[in-house]
């Protein structure tokens, strides 16, 4: 993993989500680029393949990970990070789907995650791009983000190629009136439509 700002911030972002057919079987993936400039999504992809690893907590991208790699790989538009509906650095073993991804791409990249997995914070002062610490074991694991004013907040960590500063930075600037950076939660939808059509 490279630590390491992001500077300029790229205008191209990929996302990628993945999930899970009903009786667990299937894995439905999603890739996109958004344009920050235009505020638009130009390009999307799928993928799906059969779940060949058991499910293990915090072993995702050993079973996410084929799937979400081959909807990235069909991308044809050039992007120069990738925001994934996942956790990096901020996991028990410091390296989520989105960390082992970006590093097996050897790309910038960056965790976006809705929900916690590991580690203790304070809530954000309500405004969007308020912050706070996120700590696990007396270190920083990742960011504690507000996106949106009074919303809950999601939580930025590093993938691969990035510092915090920039995921955070890059997290805000896909925003747009939702709580969810456009490149996850446009591909969050794709996969939804994915499943629906199974």
């Amino acid at each position: 993993m490279i630590v390491t700002p992001l500077s300029p911030l790229p205008r191209f972002v990929a996302g990628a989500d993945a999930a899970f057919s009903a009786d667990k079987s299937t894995v439905f993936a999603a890739a996109v680029v958004y344009d920050r400039e235009e505020r638009r999504i130009i390009e999307i992809t799928h993928a799906t393949r059969a779940a060949e690893v058991p499910y293990v907590p915090g072993f995702l991208a050993f079973r996410e990970g084929p799937a979400v790699m081959e909807a990235i790989a069909k991308l044809k538009h050039p992007w120069g990070a990738i925001c994934f509906d996942a956790h990096g650095y901020a996991h028990p073993r410091r390296c989520g789907l989105a960390s082992a991804l970006s590093i097996e791409l050897d790309v910038p990249g960056i965790g976006v995650a809705k929900s916690l997995f590991v580690g203790k914070f304070e809530e954000p002062l309500k405004p969007a791009g308020s912050t706070s610490p996120l700590i696990d074991r007396g270190e920083i694991i990742g960011r504690v983000l507000r996106t949106q004013d009074g919303v809950r907040p999601i939580f930025i960590s590093i993938g691969h190629r990035v510092d915090l500063d920039s995921a955070a930075t890059l997290a805000l600037a896909c925003c747009t009136r939702y709580r969810i950076p456009e490149p996850t939660r446009q591909a969050d939808i794709e996969v939804a439509k994915l499943k629906r059509g199974h």
